[in-house]
């Protein structure tokens, strides 16, 4: 059982968990099987304007067995990231909503909203309500060059009820184009958060779970984490098939039920005219632009990312195969 190699789940949640305000049908069964399992589970999330407690109150409503202490926020990763550089006490500019400067408190550090309050650091997070004065304010504070530059994350869109939306990484953008700056960032695809959520549990042998090869299985990886995307969210087997090394992903499941079956070993080889996979009793097999599949069940999916990935094991761009044959 694949579950049986890992002591916690770190898992996103839009894509896994749910869809929009409805549950992904299985997905909190499947988490709540893990628990009783024996195997924690932590929801790691890049939403800096929601308190963890709001997301597990969500997760809840929807059947998810959980609290807020098994929840971790970029907000909550930010914050870590200050403290780890920052001496307790001090203040930091909050530019964002009030679960930042509340994370922000929680580190011992003082949560301040204005440059003349003489903040060592800045904290940048998610805010709908936010205005220009707010990045202007974070725009004069880091005029300074000693002062420290914290994003929760930098996520250029958000999925809105009416459609996409601009997310924290434009308001992150206005600010580095006027301060001419860059700075850390806290929650996915970047490790800390991911850190966070393991030492939450005491894990030292977690696995990431997501739908999106570019926050978390990217995130995941960095971390040097075990990852597993699955196909209930936005990607496709076409576009994992075509992803750059650093968002392959350990696993492919289709969905969280696949964590409580056996994985089979995918054995790749080199054959005269290029590569072939096999995993289960089905297989792929490489040959110049073309892949060709026993089908396209799921172990035939892994065999064949297996062999298009070992035939293009560094590509600094998506790469898609010209052909999918199915024999």
């Amino acid at each position: 059982m694949l579950l049986n190699a890992h002591d916690a789940i770190l898992s996103d949640l839009d894509g896994v968990v749910y869809a929009g305000p409805c549950a992904i049908d299985g997905a909190p069964e499947a988490l709540n099987k893990a628990q009783k399992l024996g195997v924690p589970v932590a929801f790691v999330t890049n939403n800096a304007s929601r308190s963890v407690e709001q997301v597990a109150e969500h997760l809840v409503e929807l059947g998810v067995n959980t609290d807020a202490e098994h929840v971790v926020s970029s907000a909550q990763a930010a914050a870590e990231l200050l403290a780890q550089r920052l001496e307790a006490g001090s203040r930091v500019l909050i530019t964002g909503a009030q679960a930042l400067a509340d994370c922000v408190s929680a580190a011992e550090l003082t949560p301040v909203r204005s440059q003349s309050e003489h903040p060592v650091a800045v904290a940048q997070g998610f805010n709908p309500k936010i205005v220009w004065e707010d990045l202007a304010e974070a725009a004069y504070t880091l005029a300074d060059e000693s002062v420290l530059w914290v994003a929760s994350n930098t996520d250029f869109t958000i999925p809105k009820e009416r459609g996409i939306a601009p997310g924290n990484g434009t308001l992150v953008n206005a600010v580095a184009t006027a301060t001419r700056r860059t700075p850390l960032v806290a929650g996915k695809p970047e490790s800390p958060i991911f850190y966070t959520a393991a030492k939450a549990l005491n894990s030292s042998a977690p696995v990431v779970v997501g739908d999106r090869l570019d926050t978390d299985i990217l995130g995941g990886n960095r971390a040097q984490m075990a990852t597993a995307l699955v196909f209930t969210g936005v990607e496709t087997f076409e576009s994992v098939l075509a992803a750059v090394p650093e968002e392959r992903p350990t696993y492919l499941i289709e969905t969280l039920n696949g964590f409580f079956e056996e994985y089979p070993s995918v054995d790749v080889s080199q054959t005269a005219d290029g590569v072939r996979a096999s995993a289960g009793s089905s297989f792929a097999e490489v040959e110049g632009n073309t892949v060709r599949m026993s089908g396209c069940d799921i172990d035939a999916q892994r065999a064949a990312c297996a062999a298009w990935w070992a035939a293009h094991p560094a590509t600094d761009a998506p790469l898609a195969p010209e052909n999918i044959d199915y024999v």
